[in-house]
C-alpha cells in the first residue's frame, strides 16, 4: 500500500494534478475538466524519474477514482485563491 503518497509541490502550475511518490518511483495525474466536471485524468511520467509500476501504479489510480474531486478541490483552494489547506492522512485501504 502507498503511503503518504499523493502531494502537490508549493509551486505548480496548469493543468491540476497531484503527484504520487514511492520510494524512486514517481507519476503525476493531470485533472481535464470541462464545465465543473473532471472529463479525464491522465497519469504522466515525471521527466528523469523512474515511474510508478505493478501494484503502486494500481493503487494510485484507485486513490484517484475514490478522490479526485477533493484533490481538484484542494488545488484550486490553494493554488487560485490562496488559502491554507490540510494535510490529509489516510490511514485506511483505499478498495
Amino acid at each position: 500500500m502507498l503511503r503518504d503518497f499523493a502531494f502537490f509541490y508549493s509551486n505548480e502550475h496548469e493543468p491540476i494534478h497531484v503527484h504520487a511518490k514511492k520510494g524512486g518511483y514517481e507519476s503525476k495525474a493531470e485533472f481535464y475538466i470541462l464545465n465543473g466536471e473532471i472529463k479525464e485524468i491522465k497519469i504522466t511520467n515525471i521527466k528523469g524519474v523512474k515511474p510508478l509500476k505493478g501494484k503502486d501504479l494500481k493503487d494510485f489510480k484507485i486513490f484517484l477514482e475514490k478522490y479526485s474531486y477533493e484533490i481538484v478541490d484542494k488545488w484550486v483552494s490553494y493554488f487560485v485563491y490562496h488559502k491554507e489547506i490540510e494535510f490529509e492522512k489516510i490511514t485506511k485501504r483505499i478498495s
